[in-house]
């Protein structure tokens, strides 16, 4: 089982990161990949209900990686961290299969409650440095965090959200029927507006316009009349 693990990870590093010249680099070379292996063990002994253990291991794979993932969070399979240094993901996080997670991603709470307070990420979900999606919400499968985004409402699924707070931008790619979804370096695509609050104020701008030359119209009517 664990054999199969360490081969499906490793081929999925291999596939997605050009960088990753072997399998031998990606075992020894690569902190994401060693964060979820410390983080199945620690996992493990908190399912058991053995928390001291769990959570002495989980420190020891954020103190060797860089990457702090609560032993109780929970991971599908193909999870992939790159760079990794700085990534948090808290204690009620759930995340589905093939989550791309690059460098200083939070998966945090906007509680001190007890209960569900973390995100719920979806699969094929990609989140971009930096960025912080906070309570308990979920973001859908296919969707798109951009670097630095703050996230602090619901994501539907096959979005982009970028900014602060994030906001959806339209993608033209995603109007293709049928089209499987891309592969975002960074969570941010090239085909889209990437500054919605620019896109609404040009909206704006131009209705203004039209407001302006309208009334400048019924004034010329007024005085002829």
């Amino acid at each position: 089982m664990a054999f199969m693990f360490l081969r499906e990870m490793i081929r999925t590093y291999r596939e997605r990161d050009p960088a990753a010249r072997s399998s031998l680099e990606v075992l020894l070379c690569y902190p994401g990949l060693h964060a979820v292996m410390w983080h199945r063990m620690a996992h493990g002994f908190w399912r058991r209900g053995m928390t001291l253990p769990a959570r002495m291991l989980s420190h020891l794979g954020r103190f060797l990686t860089g990457i702090e993932i609560h032993p109780a969070a929970k991971i599908g399979r193909r999870l992939v961290i790159d760079h990794g240094m700085g990534v948090v993901i808290g204690e009620t996080a759930e995340l589905g299969d093939d989550v791309y997670l690059y460098h200083q991603v939070t998966l945090g709470g906007t509680s001190s409650a007890r209960g569900k307070r973390h995100p719920t990420i979806g699969n094929n979900v990609i989140v971009g440095a930096g960025a912080k999606i906070l309570g308990g919400i979920t973001v859908g499968e296919n969707a798109r965090v951009g670097a630095n985004a703050v996230v602090v409402e619901a994501v539907a699924a096959n979005t982009t959200v970028v900014g602060i707070p994030a906001r959806p931008v339209e993608r033209r790619s995603d109007k293709l029927p049928g089209r499987k979804p891309l592969f975002d370096a960074y969570g941010t695509p090239t085909d889209c507006d990437l500054d919605p609050l620019l896109h609404d104020l040009e909206a704006m701008r131009a209705e203004l316009s039209q407001l302006e030359a309208r009334v400048g119209r019924m004034a010329r009517q007024t005085a002829a009349e």
